[in-house]
């Protein structure tokens, strides 16, 4: 592998590739295997289930499934990785990462990251890095995608007790919503709560509740959540609580929502969220 110079705001890089492609890094002392967003910063693909980073996807028994299938590609210079399927791109200069199920992409240098389904992105310098994400690029200052957009994310959860609970992105154990080093992120939150049952709820009662915040996230991948104001904006019974907490997983910043009831009450909870992200390749 050439030589390779460190990306601005990151401390490893790049420096071999074995024979099935797997990627090592190096802190400049000591070779490492680096995380998601170190491995796809340099442009290549992580595998979340086996935790490497590799310039394809390698498989004994390759077939079809790892092909890219059932796409529509419409419009100059835009790629599609290993495994990107049923994906429509209109537009010049998109990038699928790859291992990508259900996108569409609209617009001119947007990207859906490895391993995202169901996103839709568009407008210019776009980046989907969330499950099911709706994106608008604002132009990213031109340095690239992702540093200056606005979207939207769906979780949700059920419970069935006092537990606090973290709620998922589409309802996937374990997806949260992923943050991007040096960058503010603002949200705004609409949480719904339904009680269906259970020796203490009682059906039809719900709670319907708005909050506002914004997370500072800084090179090292260390977050301080500034959770700002809740409004009560409908209720039948009880609201239940819920708060914004960092939901970091295998060194990948994240924050979700966090719910919580009373003991003997099953509740479904949904919450939209609304992401305004400015981001910087200046680390701080």
């Amino acid at each position: 592998m050439a030589t390779i110079p460190y990306i601005t705001g990151f401390t490893v890089k790049p420096v071999s590739t074995n024979s099935l492609g797997i990627v090592t890094f190096t802190d400049g002392t000591n070779d490492i295997t680096p995380n998601q967003l170190q491995c796809e910063a340099y442009g290549y693909t992580y595998n979340k289930a086996s935790g490497t980073c590799s310039t394809f996807r390698y498989n004994t028994n390759l077939n079809r499934s790892f092909n890219n299938i059932g796409n529509t590609i419409k419009g100059a210079g835009n790629t599609t990785e290993t495994g990107t399927n049923n994906t429509y791109i209109m537009g010049e200069n998109n990038t699928v990462k790859g291992m990508s199920r259900n996108g569409q992409i609209t617009g001119n240098g947007n990207v859906i990251s490895n391993g995202i389904n169901n996103a839709q992105v568009s407008g210019v310098m776009g980046k989907a890095i969330r499950q099911g994400e709706v994106v608008l690029g604002g132009g990213s200052y031109g340095i690239g995608a992702g540093y200056t957009q606005s979207s939207k994310v769906q979780l949700s959860v059920k419970t069935t007790d006092e537990t606090p609970t973290k709620l998922y992105v589409q309802d996937t154990v374990g997806e949260y919503i992923t943050l991007q080093a040096n960058s503010i992120l603002g949200y705004e939150i609409y949480v719904t709560r339904l009680e269906t049952g259970g020796a203490s709820g009682t059906a039809g009662q719900f709670s319907y509740r708005k909050n506002n915040g914004a997370v500072r996230v800084t090179d090292a991948g260390s977050i301080i959540i500034y959770d700002f104001q809740t409004k009560n904006i409908a209720k039948k019974g009880v609201n239940a609580s819920f708060q914004i907490v960092d939901s970091t997983t295998a060194s990948i910043p994240s924050i979700t929502i966090e719910v919580t009831d009373r003991a003997g009450v099953n509740n479904l909870w949904s919450a939209t969220v609304y992401l305004h992200e400015l981001a910087t390749n200046i680390a701080f």
